[in-house]
């Protein structure tokens, strides 16, 4: 079966349109841009902004079970971490989204829920409800912090908190 030449034209007319309009004048070239682009974004997103799931209740109410967020790997490169700050920090086997409390070389306890500092109770305007929580006093060595989750509703049994060291800090949530 013989087709049509003006039918032929209108096919070739297709393709010519199809083929630069997805992969460009040079497929090649687009390829290429391409493995670029994905290269950049998996390195931005793995070593710049990395996000991470919030698992578990001990932020709440400031970040919920299930969330996202990005945490800034670079936003302590040229600064120390400092009280207040929202960190995700490595322990062994997960990561731990915890605000830092404490920074090093304060002296730091909690007495009946109340953080003191230095002696003097810490303002957290972020918890909202508190249990008797205790922690003897104890100076901070140099490059830890004492890093704890907003929700201190929680009995302290259940709560993962306690000192990080500066280089298991991984960054700052950014949101």
């Amino acid at each position: 079966m013989e087709t049509n030449p003006a039918e032929q034209e209108n096919q070739n007319r297709k393709k010519r349109w199809f083929t630069p309009a997805i992969f460009g004048s040079n497929p090649r070239i687009t390829l290429l841009r391409l493995t670029f682009f994905l290269l950049s974004a998996t390195l931005f997103f793995q070593f710049i902004l990395k996000p991470i799931k919030i698992t578990g209740a001990s932020m709440s109410p400031t970040y919920s079970d299930g969330e996202y967020n990005l945490v800034n790997r670079m936003a302590y490169w040229n600064s120390a971490p400092t009280r207040g700050d929202v960190v995700a920090t490595v322990v062994p086997r997960d990561i731990l989204i915890k605000r830092i409390i404490a920074v090093p070389g304060e002296k730091v306890a909690i007495v009946g829920g109340q953080v003191m500092i230095n002696g003097q109770p810490l303002s957290e305007t972020y918890v909202r409800f508190r249990r008797s929580w205790y922690v003897q006093a104890t100076n901070l060595p140099p490059d830890f912090y004492l890093i704890i989750g907003d929700n201190r509703g929680m009995a302290q049994h259940d709560h993962a908190f306690g000192l990080a060291h500066r280089r298991q800090i991984l960054g700052k949530l950014s949101l």
